[in-house]
Formats: structure tokens, C-alpha cells, sequence
């Protein structure tokens, strides 16, 4: 199952072609090619929670994202790569993406202490303590194996004040320098590969002047890949869009853009729009768990009574079976239950149902049509989650 990365490929990124801003591409990775615009599902400690990688697969996902603070704590990023790397422990041959852990250990707040150095913090598993710097970072990734690491970076909630953002900005570009110099260090002396890449991570909140001087300052440095960070942490929809539209045409056209840890249906259209090229959340099996569903006429709440006697399918036009098969009926009655399967099933339909808005939107990009098939599709599925 495990296909390990080959020292003699490259990463590279190809743009196919454009309509407005909206762009279809392709990174290629010796672990497989990443279709663009591409959302990643969130497996945190390599697990895509609620779904067998299987399924995770065969919804049409051909990257996941993993955690560096979270598999470092459990089971321990050297124990993982004993056991030959995070691909083969969790079963998946196609390529990984790993945060960095910055945003995990910032959200830590009285339990971990910032310095230049890094973050000091307390696990929250068992109280000890541990020293998560751009060094440890890096070498934490390459034990994994991932193939688009990430630069160690401060993330914080928003709002905040100016000379906040422009603090953890500023060490953030301190932390890319470093964490570039770790990742030439391990692809020196074998633990990472050319095939691997390291992205930076543009901060600033929502403040463009300190936008434009992040972006800048990472394109000197010349990183494959580019990251937007430190957004839908509070700032709100028309604020995140906005920082995008400022951000976006500061980065490089020939390289990948990836919008960190967003999010909605809504998010994700008005994104690509824009420009942007990846993403993640945990949104799609989070809100299965708890009952929510997405389907092609808008997301629907299977607590909800009006479901309870309903035989119809969930969602026809949906290409994942069980939505197809499985009444509102009997998916209301798992979720009322609390049965385990009821998660189970609404986070493999959640799932599907990101994938397959991704491949509309690459299809609707590739034919020239971006903003009409836009508009449709947000008639068809922006709604309020029912009651």
C-alpha cells in the first residue's frame, strides 16, 4: 500500500488554465498528482475520523492533511517513522500535507510560553512538557514523511491589536528563514527529498499593509508553495474575503496557493474565485457527527422532526452511495440515537459532498463558466442549516 517518495522527482505545479482569477491546475508529487482547486480532508492524528481510508479515497480526495502537534504528542513522530512513516502506518499511498503545529500549540494559551526560541507548551494529553520550535517543527514533518510541510508560524485570534498582528507576523517571517534552513538541512542529509516541498505561510490578520510586507518578504525567499494563514479565526466571511483579494495578487502566478483551515461551501467558492488553489477543514466530518449534512439543495439538520417520516432519499444527485440509498428517515433516526453509524454515514456524504463541489468547480474553470456555475450552485445550496 505504502508508496514510498521517490529521491529523483520534483515537486512542481502546473497552472492549466484560468477563468478570472479562478485557476485549474495540477501539483505533481512522486506520491501522485494533487487536481486543483483541491480540498484536503482533515485526518489530525492520521485518522479522517468517522471514515475508513477507503472511503476517504474513492470520494475523490487525492491529498489528506495530518498534524505535527497532535502525532508528535501521540504516537510520537519518531515511533511513526520506525514504522516506516505516516503513509504506511495510516494507510495511505496518495500524498500528506502536515501543518506545522503552530496554531495547535498557540490555542494552548496559559499551558505554553513564546519565545524566539519557540513555543514552549504542556501536552495536553499528559502535562509534560515539550519545546516546539521551527527546527523541531521541520524535523517532526520529515520523520512523518509528509510531502507539502509547513513553516512554523504564529497564528492569533482575531481581532487583535495592530501592533499585535504585526508581532506575530514579523516572528512568523523569522520562524519561515529558519524552518527553511531546517527543511535544506534534512533534504541534505536524507531525511526529505526533492519530491518534498516546504510552504510559507503569509500573516498579517486583516490588515493589508502588513499582508503585502508578509508576501513580499516569503517570495524573496523563494518557498514552492505559498499558505494564507491567520484567517477564520474571528474576523468573518466579507473581512476574510477581502484580506484574500489584498493577499492573493501579492504571491507568485507559477505557485500553489493554499488557504489554511476554511471552510464553508460559500468559503470555498468565493475563494477559488479569487485565486486560491487549496484547502482544508475540519468542517465536513465535524458537522456529521453532529448531525448536519451538505447536499446539492443546501445543508440539512437530520435532528430535525420533519425528517422522521420522510422515505426519500437524502440526496439524488450526490455520487456517494448512502446519501442515494438511505432515507431522511433513517439517517434522523441514527443521528436521534446517537448511533454510531449515523456519524459515520453523514461524514462519508459530508465528505463526498466537498469532493464533489471541488470537481464542479475545476469542471466549471476548465469550460470558461466559473461565475455562472457560481451563482447556480449558490441558489441551489447557500442556506440556512434548518431548525
Amino acid at each position: 500500500m505504502d508508496n514510498p517518495v521517490s529521491q529523483g522527482e520534483a515537486f512542481a505545479f502546473q497552472l492549466k488554465s484560468t477563468d478570472g482569477a479562478a485557476r485549474l491546475g495540477a501539483i505533481s508529487t512522486p506520491r501522485g498528482i494533487i487536481r486543483t482547486p483541491a480540498f484536503m480532508p482533515v485526518g489530525t492524528v492520521a485518522t479522517v475520523k468517522a471514515l475508513y481510508p477507503e472511503q476517504v479515497r474513492d470520494s475523490g480526495a487525492d491529498i489528506l492533511l495530518g498534524n505535527t502537534y497532535h502525532l508528535m504528542l501521540r504516537p510520537g513522530a519518531e515511533r511513526v517513522a520506525r514504522l516506516g512513516g505516516l503513509h504506511k502506518f495510516m494507510r495511505w499511498n496518495g500524498p500528506i500535507l502536515t501543518d506545522s503545529g503552530g496554531f495547535q500549540v498557540m490555542s494552548l494559551g496559559k499551558i505554553r510560553k513564546i519565545t524566539e526560541e519557540g513555543v514552549a507548551f504542556q501536552s495536553h494529553i499528559d502535562g509534560s512538557r515539550h519545546m516546539l520550535s521551527p527546527e523541531r517543527s521541520i524535523e517532526v514533518q520529515c520523520l512523518l514523511g509528509s510531502d507539502i510541510q509547513m513553516q512554523f508560524d504564529e497564528c492569533i485570534e482575531l481581532p487583535a491589536e495592530y501592533r499585535e498582528i504585526e508581532r506575530a507576523m514579523e516572528l512568523s517571517l523569522r520562524w519561515a528563514e529558519r524552518s527553511k534552513r531546517a527543511f535544506q538541512s534534512q533534504v541534505a542529509s536524507g531525511g526529505a527529498s526533492n519530491g518534498q516541498a516546504l510552504f510559507a505561510i503569509v500573516q498579517g490578520g486583516t490588515e493589508p499593509a502588513l499582508r503585502h510586507r508578509s508576501a513580499k518578504e516569503l517570495v524573496a525567499m523563494d518557498f514552492p508553495g505559498y499558505a494564507v494563514g491567520g484567517l477564520a479565526v474571528g474576523e468573518g466571511h466579507e473581512a476574510m474575503i477581502a484580506t484574500l483579494a489584498e493577499t492573493l495578487p501579492a504571491l507568485p502566478v507559477g505557485k500553489p496557493r493554499y488557504l489554511m483551515g476554511v471552510g464553508t461551501p460559500l468559503d470555498l467558492i468565493e475563494s477559488v474565485r479569487l485565486g486560491v488553489d487549496m484547502f482544508d477543514c475540519v468542517m465536513p466530518t465535524r458537522n456529521g457527527r453532529h448531525g448536519y449534512v451538505f447536499t446539492w439543495g443546501g445543508v440539512l439538520n437530520m435532528r430535525n422532526a420533519k425528517h422522521a417520516e420522510d422515505p426519500s432519499p437524502l440526496d439524488e444527485l450526490s455520487s456517494c452511495p448512502a446519501a442515494r440509498e438511505h432515507s431522511k428517515a433513517y439517517l434522523h433516526h441514527l443521528i436521534k440515537s446517537g448511533e454510531l453509524l449515523g456519524a459515520m454515514i453523514l461524514s462519508w456524504i459530508n465528505t463526498v459532498f466537498y469532493q464533489d463541489l471541488m470537481a464542479a468547480m475545476r469542471g466549471a474553470i476548465a469550460d470558461g463558466r466559473f461565475d455562472d456555475w457560481a451563482a447556480e450552485t449558490k441558489a441551489r445550496i447557500i442556506k440556512p442549516a434548518a431548525p
